[in-house]
């Protein structure tokens, strides 16, 4: 009433009243709820990750099955997941509207239960970059490539090796290869990254997976690695197509497990990747018996009876141990040969691999084992003929861009396959073989989508990204490291995140991949990280189609060296001709066209263009990164990591800038022999030793020496002293 003074006990009690009920409003305004269906899966892991999203943004987070919000919910923030039977596969929308309490709904309606998980990362992405639900708004995603894997070699064990283990990176990461925690994490960052494919490659897997019947004593117990110190000279000590007796004879137990605990684990790993969507492969290379050589008669001759039993019996097993496995590939080699009738390449393959399937199915009539046949060693009508009767789907696969991702956006190198494929209908998973970077973080999103663009889509049955040099589970290197060590796909994440999440949606543009990179390091925001990367990782691709080698073993940028040489030097740049219709000029054509007065043909860049535009990149880089040193005075390990690794790769390019000058000049000598030549020569090649001096310094800063699988010692120091030669090779020239 007016003008009536209200006792102080009762004032008191308004107050306290009104205290409290602003307090609950206050609650209910952070009270989120998030619906989905029940049980484990795709769909159950975006919703973990929309609560945790919401949760660190200062929501009090509820879980809860149903396909919608209940009505009586008072919560500000709703999360529907849902299915929508119109929508593609992997497709999705993301709703926003208001709710019931004046708060918000989201609803998220996927194609499929991938559909809805990638619709809820969105989501979770959304409200971490806007730091809550403010500004999030409705949006549609829809596959751009629909199968987006990873290749992965996996080394078991030395008596199931991968490819080549010989590697630091490979003898290191053996244990890991039983670590459920590493699986379980590796597999939720794909996940997030939209990679739906995982391909384990090994060349005879086995024995460290299955139990054959017929051939019990195949199986094998325990985790082993050898005594052995690896080398880069393999027949002294593994051989890349096979374990050598030494291997077998010096051999570590490092984990004790029974063979039926290892056929639990990797059940737990393949289920753990279909509950994030991802469909796992294994891809093995042939005739590579491994340990399982020597027992029951089984050996490595195409025309041996015995190990083509062996073979088709642990085909079989293979796919009825292993009830979430999508499927198995081939390679026809590395180790066959030209056999006839029933021991041709083809037809080997077919009594090994096709009817180990169909055995599986009689088992199992309603599996579907998908098989992919690896274009290597082989022709399309020998594959067509001998496959004819595969009863699911079959695609084949090939090195897309040989062992140089990192190269040219439009590799030349499949053309005449597709040729080949066309008249049977064939499409092609596309074999992404990054042999180049291992050490430096990389990062050009344009690169990736102009890549992924160019890809032959009609052709494309979906691609995978990896290595046969290396393999990529925890680092190996770094100086400044906690243990356990950290996941390479941790470490790489920009590389890894824009090779996935650009194959899933090439229109995901700047401004949102500026946000990512803003929220990893808040210490950067609004500072040129993204240009300074980009121009830095411009770099190794234009290197490598200048001075191009076609596979793994003949060329490491990193390190510039070879297995089977060593370091390349200046003369070895005149040699080597840039990559087939890159649009390059060697340095004898350039020379030779000066010293006629002919036109040049063939491209379109001279190697002094090429040599500028490394040193624009380059000093670009550096540029920018000197002025984010300045400016951070908080900044964490990993962005002081990644401006090192800008920095290394913007010092590598000023040293292959010089190399490349250097080489020019000394061409130019060896036509003319005017000592002016020799001179520049000589001036190019003693700045790219001091190049090669100050990109020692920033590499050896954060990482230690490795021994790389396919080519040698990568230990910048010691390299050095090669480099020197090159000034000594321009002083001796005649």
């Amino acid at each position: 009433m007016a003008g009536e003074v209200w006792p102080v006990n009762w004032r008191i009690a308004i107050i306290a009243q009104t205290v409290f009920l602003a307090a609950c409003v206050i609650v209910a305004a952070k009270d989120a709820s998030v619906y989905r269906p029940a049980g484990a899966g795709p769909m159950a892991f975006g919703a973990d990750e929309v609560g945790q999203a919401l949760a660190v943004n200062g929501y009090n987070v509820t879980e809860q099955s149903g396909a919608a919000a209940a009505a009586k919910d008072l919560a500000a923030v709703q999360v529907v997941l849902t299915l929508r039977q119109d929508l593609g596969p992997q497709s999705y929308t993301l709703r926003r509207q208001a709710n019931a309490n004046d708060g918000v709904l989201f609803t998220i309606s996927g194609g499929d239960p991938v559909g809805a998980m990638y619709g809820a990362l969105e989501l979770a992405e959304r409200i971490r970059l806007n730091r809550g639900v403010e500004g999030v708004q409705d949006c549609d995603g829809k596959p751009s490539i629909l199968r987006r894997g990873i290749k992965f070699n996996f080394p078991l064990d030395a008596r199931t090796p991968s490819y080549d283990d010989t590697g630091t990176s490979a003898q290191e990461n053996i244990a890991t290869m039983w670590e459920m925690d590493f699986w379980e994490a590796y597999l939720d960052v794909l996940a997030r990254h939209r990679y739906n494919v995982l391909s384990l490659w090994n060349p005879h897997p086995f024995p460290s997976m299955v139990k054959t019947p017929e051939f019990p004593d195949c199986a094998l117990d325990d985790v082993c690695m050898t005594i052995l110190s690896p080398t880069w000279e393999h027949g002294k000590w593994a051989d890349p197509q096979g374990v050598t007796p030494a291997i077998l004879q010096n051999l570590k137990v490092i984990k004790r497990m029974t063979i039926d605990q290892k056929i639990a684990f990797w059940r737990a790993v393949m289920k753990r990747a279909k509950e994030r969507g991802i469909d796992v492969y294994i891809i093995t290379w042939n005739v590579l018996t491994n340990s399982a050589e020597g027992k029951y008669g089984i050996d490595n001759r195409q025309d041996n009876e015995n190990t083509i039993a062996y073979m088709r019996a642990s085909v079989r097993e293979l796919i009825n141990t292993y009830p979430d496995l999508t499927g198995i590939g081939i390679t026809a080699g590395e180790n066959m040969k030209d056999g006839q009738g029933e021991f041709a390449r083809e037809r080997w393959l077919w009594r090994t691999y096709g009817e180990g399937v169909r055995d599986a199915k009689k088992k199992q009539p309603d599996r579907k084992v998908d098989f992919i046949h690896r274009h290597w060693y082989t022709k399309v009508a020998d594959i067509v003929r001998e496959w004819k009767e595969y009863p699911d789907t079959f695609s084949l696969e090939f090195k897309y861009a040989k062992a140089r991702l990192f190269s040219s956006t439009r590799p030349p190198f499949a053309d005449f396959l597709l040729k080949e494929m066309e008249p049977h209908g064939l499409k092609c998973w596309w074999n992404l073989r990054n042999d180049d970077i291992f050490v430096f973080r990389w990062g050009d999103p344009e690169y990736v989508r102009d890549f992924l663009r160019n890809m032959p889509g009609q052709y494309t049955a979906g691609y995978m990204l990896g290595s046969d040099g290396y393999v990529w589970a925890r680092e190996v290197a770094n100086l400044e490291h906690r243990e356990p060590r950290e996941l390479e796909i941790d470490k790489h994440w920009y590389q890894f995140m824009l090779w996935g999440r650009l194959g899933y949606d090439l229109a995901l543009d700047r401004s949102r991949i500026e946000q990512l990179i803003e929220h990893r390091f808040p210490e950067g925001r609004g500072m040129p990280l993204f240009d300074a990367w980009q121009a830095a990782s411009r770099i190794i691709p234009l290197v490598n189609q200048f001075h191009w080698r076609d596979w793994d073993f003949m060329w490491a940028v990193e390190g510039c060296i070879d297995q089977r040489q060593g370091f390349h030097t200046v003369r070895d740049f005149i040699k080597f001709p840039p990559m087939e219709k890159s649009g390059l000029i060697s340095i004898r054509d350039y020379g030779n066209a000066l010293h006629s007065g002919s036109l040049l043909t063939g491209g379109t860049r001279t190697p002094p263009q090429v040599a500028q535009q490394l040193e624009q990149w380059a000093a670009m880089s550096l540029e920018q990164v000197g002025a984010m040193r300045n400016r951070l005075s908080n900044a964490g390990p990993e962005l002081r990591g990644t401006l090192t690794d800008i920095e290394a790769m913007s010092r590598l390019g000023l040293y292959y800038a010089e190399k490349i000058r250097g080489a020019t000049a000394l061409y130019e000598f060896d036509l003319t022999k005017d000592a002016s030549f020799k001179r520049r020569a000589i001036e190019h090649l003693e700045k790219a030793v001091a190049h090669w001096e100050a990109y020692a310094k920033a590499a050896t800063s954060q990482y230690r020496p490795q021994l790389l699988a396919r080519t040698r010692d990568l230990d910048w120091v010691r390299i050095l002293d090669d480099v020197r030669k090159d000034v000594d090779l321009a002083r001796a020239a005649e």
